[in-house]
């Protein structure tokens, strides 16, 4: 669980696709056209100075510019950074245990496998990436 910006340092390097997926998504919030957060913002801002509300259109384009800068800082830890964190030594050749209890508890069956098993699965990054581009590059009526 990523709880710290500071956890994504380069978390390109561990799964390139769902990093690629993250960063569209990242793009989207700061408004980079012709992504589906770029058409929000443009339509709020337009409707709040089509209302004479000059001040605040201001103020939503400075806090705009102002979070793209940690947006963008986000991004810049995701692929140019890279990782701090290493596999503790203990771990690397540990045997993990559990245990997959049989649907109407008919049985246990014990499991083991290495802790270089345990990633998010490729048909799992894939349909996130799908759903990406899908709901971020399609812009809505």
């Amino acid at each position: 669980m990523i709880q710290l910006i500071s956890q994504l340092k380069g978390y390109f390097y561990i799964n390139p696709v769902l990093a690629l997926s993250f960063a569209v998504t990242i793009f989207s919030f700061v408004g980079i056209p012709p992504l589906i957060g770029f058409f929000a913002k443009q339509m709020v801002l337009s409707a709040a100075l089509d209302s004479g509300y000059v001040f605040i259109t201001l103020v939503g384009i400075l806090t705009s510019v102002i979070s793209a800068v940690y947006y963008l800082n986000i991004i810049r830890q995701v692929f140019f950074d890279k990782p701090e964190y290493k596999v503790n030594p203990a771990l690397a050749n540990a045997d993990l245990h559990g245990s997959i209890i049989k649907q109407g508890g008919s049985g246990v069956k014990k499991v083991t496998f290495k802790l270089d098993n345990i990633v998010l699965s490729s048909s799992l990054t894939i349909t996130i990436s799908i759903l990406t581009l899908i709901f971020m590059l399609m812009p809505q009526e």
